[in-house]
């Protein structure tokens, strides 16, 4: 049996220093929380009170978060679709191997 090697999407995402799948993720909802975490500190201290403030800024901090994360929400696209090119290639190469086709 043979090592797995890297897909040439991870070679290059590391390479081009891009974090992988779960970083992204993870940058992008601490993004989105701490929007919503502002947004409602805003409100607050304007004098709504907090419950209200939390349920406003969760509807306002959706549509602005559209706007001010564009890069990052682009960047997490691009991980998701090469994480859906790695393992859309690895079932192939697994269905490969059960049929028994040689792949060099």
């Amino acid at each position: 049996m043979t090592s797995p090697t890297p897909p040439p999407q991870a070679a290059a995402r590391a390479r081009a220093g891009e974090p992988g799948l779960a970083a992204t993720v993870a940058l992008y909802t601490l993004a989105r929380l701490g929007l919503l975490a502002a947004v409602a500190l805003l409100l607050a201290l304007a004098g709504v009170p907090l419950l209200v403030a939390l349920l406003v800024a969760l509807i306002v901090a959706l549509p602005l978060s559209m706007l001010l994360f564009r890069g990052l929400r682009s960047r997490l696209d691009r991980a998701l679709a090469a994480a859906n090119a790695r393992r859309s290639a690895e079932r192939e190469s697994l269905r490969a191997q059960l049929r028994g086709d040689d792949r060099a």
